[in-house]
């Protein structure tokens, strides 16, 4: 039994060498390809006309023999059909080889003439059309003979890989079962057949796999233990937000794997080979990608200097990726803080080799470092992401969000405006709008100073030609500290997952999608406007807990607990973002829209922004937030020691 079981172990790890082989040396390749032209010439064509009782004599047979070994020679080299990798063979390199074939008989021809072979014009006619033929068939066999071999193999060994089965029987699903590829991005998976939603029952199948119907969850229970089944495969992030409330609900409850083939714009951002991988819950959040002007938005930023401040942010440094893609002259990226521009830095590096960017370390509200900036590179438009922005932490720290929030903002304004910046995209939030808290009232006092700005210049009251828009979105998916990566720690962790509130709604995005609408708006924008981006509907945390503890294959309460900790400082149950029609208007996008906000002379603006400098930088914090309430009164305090605030004048 041993020595059975020795030799077993022996054969699975010789196939597995052979299915590790990246590939078949080319020169192999290459003879065997000789090797099939010759015995097509020789024997296949010679007999055919053998049994055609045509008589040929040994000469003949040697100056055959010739012609077809040279010609194959000069069609192979000239074609080279034995370069590509043979499993990853496709149907677009078959002109390759009927290239190859037409090529070896027309120089047959040639050369059986120069030498003078015993031949009548008809022999030539036929031997000429059969060799062709022959030579694409079973060079054509070859390459489906070697594909089947490997899947053969691999199949042996996939005993101990994941079985799944591809839902959908539209294009993209066949083609991820058919392509001569899929063993590049399927390496742990098994196709074992189709799913779709069917009440036919009929025996169906597609590329020699069954296809199983399905009506409701019971019917999916009954196929896992009969098929030994694993997950569920979808062939992009189309079909997974498609099917997040009815097939991937079911897998959740089945405990099945939901897994995706990703998007090639998701692994080239990702730096990664093309590999399945399990659904995340970014991909259940997220919408219909949004389309934008990338025309338009390139003539904006080609040959143009641009900087962009929180570069090494999350909204940031997706915001430099995608300019990276624009013909733009140089990128100046500048933030804070070291490790994450050093990060940033070597990715530019690596993945845009091309692209003229200068990383720079420094701080917004160092007014003499901006003017640096600005003066030795002459930024030409600006994308302003530099902000604090986590509530808690700046209810209790609320002099660095004035600082840093306002203050910053009205350092890199100015400067935009003294060294003629064409276009200022100032990036707000949603908390901004009836503000419950010090950072959402900060980045409202941003808002106001850069409209305000822009009005006095439109007016003629102030110098500069400067168009100045600003950005107010939701939450982002994924971004630094958001609530999905800490759940998804808490989750690895065995839990509990925290939640503030059982009631708590929050608008998301997607950190890709919202960075494109920032472009789109800052292509559109005249000057003044507050673009609002339509954020789809709101989402409650608690079901966001509930979902990503499912997807883990996990049960809410009985593996993981979800634990209301109450409201923390500053925080509201719901945002607003007044993308209601009553107070905003259309714009050319259906996604984005204006906010009709009211107007702030720019010299009260400034006094207002003058004393709250002082204060924040003496760090009088009470008298700093009566000014800001004084100065927006609707800033409401909720959960915060500023609430007894309110209504002090």
């Amino acid at each position: 039994m041993e020595k059975v079981k020795y030799r077993y172990n022996r054969w699975r790890l010789a196939l597995g060498r052979l299915v590790n082989l990246r590939y078949i040396n080319r020169w192999i390749i290459f003879c065997t390809d000789l090797f099939i032209s010759l015995c097509v010439s020789l024997i296949g064509v010679l007999g055919l006309l053998s049994i055609m009782h045509v008589y040929i004599s040994g000469i003949s047979v040697l100056k055959v023999g010739i012609a077809s070994f040279v010609a194959s020679i000069l069609s192979f080299l000239t074609f080279k059909v034995y370069h590509g990798v043979i499993r990853h063979s496709t149907l677009r390199g078959l002109w390759r080889i009927g290239g190859v074939a037409i090529t070896k008989s027309i120089l047959m021809f040639i050369l059986l003439h120069l030498l003078r072979a015993d031949f009548n014009s008809s022999i030539y006619w036929v031997g000429g059309i059969t060799d062709c033929m022959l030579t694409i068939v079973l060079l054509i066999t070859l390459r489906v003979f070697v594909i089947n071999v490997y899947n053969s193999v691999l199949s042996q060994l996939g005993k101990k890989r994941k079985r799944v089965l591809v839902f959908g029987m539209d294009e993209d699903s066949v083609m991820i079962a058919t392509s001569p590829n899929r063993q590049v991005f399927m390496q742990n998976y098994s196709i074992i057949g189709f799913l779709t939603f069917g009440s036919a029952k009929k025996n169906l199948r597609i590329a020699e796999l069954p296809v199983y119907q399905i009506e409701d969850i019971d019917d999916l229970l009954r196929l896992i233990p009969r098929n030994n089944l694993d997950g569920i495969l979808f062939p992009n992030i189309k079909t997974v937000r498609r099917e997040r409330d009815r097939l991937i609900h079911y897998c959740e409850q089945a405990s099945l794997k939901p897994l995706v083939v990703p998007d090639m714009e998701e692994v080239h951002e990702g730096g990664m080979k093309r590999s399945v991988r399990e659904i995340r819950i970014e991909d259940l959040l997220g919408r219909e990608e949004i389309s934008i002007n990338l025309g338009e938005i390139g003539l904006l930023l080609k040959d143009k200097t641009i900087l962009v401040t929180g570069a090494a942010g999350s909204i940031g440094s997706e915001i430099c990726r995608q300019l990276a893609h624009f013909p733009i002259k140089k990128l100046i990226c500048l933030d804070a803080a070291e490790t994450p521009m050093h990060d940033l830095r070597l990715e530019l590096e690596e993945k845009y080799k091309e692209l003229d960017f200068v990383p720079i370390i420094g701080d917004v509200r160092n007014p003499d470092r901006v003017d640096y900036v600005f003066r030795n590179w002459h930024p030409q438009v600006v994308f302003h992401a530099a902000a604090y922005k986590h509530v808690p932490l700046m209810e209790e720290n609320p002099c660095e969000a004035v600082r840093t929030n306002v203050f910053g903002t009205r350092v890199i304004a100015d400067a935009a405006v003294s060294y003629g910046v064409e276009k200022f995209v100032m990036i707000s939030t949603d908390k901004a709008v009836n503000p419950t808290n010090i950072m959402g009232c900060s980045k409202r006092l941003a808002e106001i100073y850069v409209q305000s700005l822009s009005v006095a210049i439109s007016k003629g009251a102030l110098a500069g030609n400067t168009k100045f828009i600003t950005t107010r979105f939701g939450n982002v998916l994924g971004s630094n500290g958001s609530v999905i990566p800490r759940f998804r720690d808490q989750i690895a962790k065995g839990g509990p997952v925290t939640v503030t509130h059982p009631d708590i709604i929050r608008y998301f995005m997607t950190i890709p999608e919202a960075c494109r609408l920032v472009l789109e708006a800052g292509t559109m924008g005249k000057g003044g406007e507050i673009f609002i981006f339509d954020m789809g509907e709101p989402v409650k945390i608690a079901d966001l807990a509930k979902r990503m503890i499912e997807l883990s294959g996990l049960q809410v309460d009985k593996d993981i607990e979800i634990k209301y900790t109450g409201l923390r400082p500053g925080e509201k149950l719901y945002e607003e973002l007044l993308s209601n029609k009553e107070n905003t208007k259309e714009t050319p996008h259906e996604k984005i829209r204006v906010a009709a906000v009211r107007e702030y002379a720019y010299k009260d603006v400034v006094e207002h922004i003058d004393l709250l400098a002082e204060l924040s930088l003496h760090v009088h914090i009470l008298p700093m937030v009566k000014e800001m309430k004084s100065f927006v009164p609707e800033f409401k305090s909720q959960n915060s020691q500023f609430t007894r605030l309110d209504g002090v004048n």
